[in-house]
């Protein structure tokens, strides 16, 4: 009904995030004007007017997970110091700080994934598929290692990550959400995130699960 392409274009144009593009061309049978007036009603395409503003304010922020077994150093950027200093925006960035403890991404979007990191994952799966007791046939394999190779982007990637407040959002959705209602261009900068013995033997733990019980 519609392409990647498509997707992008319908992004350039809005400036909405690409998973709202996708369900405003889902919505609308993939008709581009239809979606643009889609994302506006929802308010979604007002970071559009915003998209080449200059965000170099903002705040970093630090979530240290109670018992001291994960931290978290995130920069999010906003267009004012005003902004930066409002507890919308200060909720937002830590909210996102806490995403990162949970979630563990390793990048912040798709294109900084290395290109040699996503087709090492792309041979291991069609090694899988292969290894099958009924392997399927060649042309059925590629499409499902493309298939979980966009599900490792998911996997990986921070705005691509279901959020973990709210899972029918992204966290790049929240972000376009945001923007709306703040009014000023938003940004991921850089995180890093710390997590105790990381790399030694050790048991292993739910952090999402764990988290999230105490979020609630």
């Amino acid at each position: 009904m519609f392409t990647a392409k498509d997707v992008m274009t319908l992004r350039e144009i809005t400036g909405a995030g690409m998973m709202d593009c996708k369900k405003a061309l889902t919505e609308c049978e993939g008709d581009q004007a239809k979606a643009v007036d889609f994302l506006r009603e929802k308010g979604l395409a007002a970071a559009a007017k915003k998209a080449g503003r200059i965000a170099a304010e903002g705040i970093v922020d630090a979530y240290i997970h109670m018992n001291g077994k994960i931290g978290v150093l995130l920069e999010v950027n906003c267009e004012t110091d005003f902004v930066a200093k409002t507890d919308d925006f200060k909720n937002l960035v830590h909210d996102i700080a806490l995403h990162i403890a949970a979630t563990k991404p390793t990048y912040i979007t798709r294109d900084e994934v290395p290109d040699g990191e996503i087709e090492k994952e792309k041979e291991i799966l069609r090694a899988q598929a292969l290894n099958e007791e009924k392997p399927k046939p060649a042309n059925i394999i590629e499409k499902m290692v493309e298939g979980k190779a966009a599900k490792y982007y998911t996997e990986v990637c921070l705005l691509e990550q279901p959020f973990v407040k709210d899972p029918d959002i992204t966290v790049e959705q929240l972000l376009s959400h945001a923007t709306a209602k703040i009014g000023e261009k938003l940004s991921v900068r850089r995180f890093v995130r710390y997590e105790m013995g990381e790399g030694l033997q050790k048991r292993q733990d739910n952090f999402a699960e764990e988290i999230m019980s105490q979020v609630k």
